[in-house]
Order: C-alpha cells, then sequence, then structure tokens
C-alpha cells in the first residue's frame, strides 16, 4: 500500500502500516544522532527541559550538510540506525511513535515498537542530496555545539519512506525467521 501522511497523524496510521507499505510523510520531524540521543537520554534521567516533545514525535536518523543558496538544508540521508538502539526503547516508551533510519534494528527496540504501537520506517541511504528536495524548512533547536549532529526541527513535504518494522512485529529483515 502507499500512504500519504501527516506527521501529526503518523500515531492514527501506525497500527495500518505493514512492512513494504511506502509512506510520504509529511511534517515536523527532528532529527537526532548518537550524541544528541546520548543528551536527550541524561535529561530524561535528570527530569530536565528536552529539546522537543517525545510524545508523538518522529526521529529522523541524520546530520544535514549546510544548505546551499535556496534550499533548507544540505544532503540529508539517513544514518545508520542501529547505532540508537541503546536509546530507542526508552524513547519509544516516552510516547515516540517513529524513527526513521537505515538498517536493522536491535530485538530491544523491536520489542519497543510493539509495545508501544510505533513504527520503524527507512529512507533510502546514499540519496541524501535527492532526499533534501523534499525538505521545505530546517531550524536548529537544540545542542547546537554538536554542528550537523545538532537537533533540527525539519519541515517534510512527502518525504519518500518504506515501513521497515511495524506495530504487529512485521520486520523486512526478517526472512524466514532469520535476519
Amino acid at each position: 500500500m502507499e500512504y500519504r501522511i501527516d506527521a501529526l497523524h503518523l500515531r492514527e496510521y501506525a497500527p495500518r502500516l505493514r512492512v513494504g507499505d511506502r509512506v510520504f510523510l509529511s511534517g515536523v520531524v527532528y532529527t537526532s544522532r548518537d550524541a544528541a540521543h546520548k543528551r536527550i537520554t541524561e535529561a530524561l534521567n535528570s527530569g530536565l527541559k528536552l529539546p522537543y516533545e517525545l510524545n508523538n514525535a518522529v526521529i529522523y536518523y541524520a546530520g544535514p550538510t549546510p544548505a546551499p543558496k535556496g534550499r533548507a538544508v544540505g544532503s540529508c540521508g539517513p544514518t545508520t540506525s542501529s547505532r540508537m538502539d541503546v536509546y530507542a526503547p526508552l524513547l519509544l516508551d516516552k510516547g515516540v511513535v517513529a524513527m526513521i533510519g537505515k538498517g536493522e534494528r536491535n530485538r530491544e527496540v523491536c520489542d519497543a515498537i510493539v509495545r508501544n504501537k510505533a513504527v520503524y520506517l527507512c529512507a533510502i541511504g546514499g540519496a541524501g542530496a535527492l532526499a533534501s528536495k523534499c525538505i521545505t524548512d530546517c531550524k536548529v533547536i537544540a545542542y547546537e555545539d554538536l554542528g550537523c549532529e545538532s537537533v533540527k526541527e525539519l519541515t517534510f513535504n512527502d518525504f519518500p519512506l518504506t515501513v521497515a518494522i511495524d506495530c504487529s512485529g512485521g520486520n523486512i529483515f526478517i526472512r524466514d525467521g532469520k535476519s
């Protein structure tokens, strides 16, 4: 199936999405990679203010390059998601509805996706320049000292994604019970 979904409505669509479905996502998405995930987790554990509301948030594992003239961002492709696996279950339990990246996730993340009726979406690796054409706005909102890994608020317009892990446990990376 193919869906055009606004990030604000992803929570209600998540139970319908199945592995292999195409999603064209629009709306607000937050970038976060390793260093930002570590800080967000530390803030959660210390009761500090978070850079954005986690409930129903969509996190894109990306670090956009500087924007050329007339563009919101430069290249903005996904990074390897497994690097965030240590942090993802907590963030999912705190309300994150979707993560966008590339590659497999560990068992704990898969279980947290199912438990929280969330979804893992994959973007095409190596196509960051093309993907950037679907991003219409970019603002640094936290951890500016991290440079390209700072937390950014992006606005997507029909950003192309594939459902890789759905909330019923379907997993595009598992064939015949083997990953």
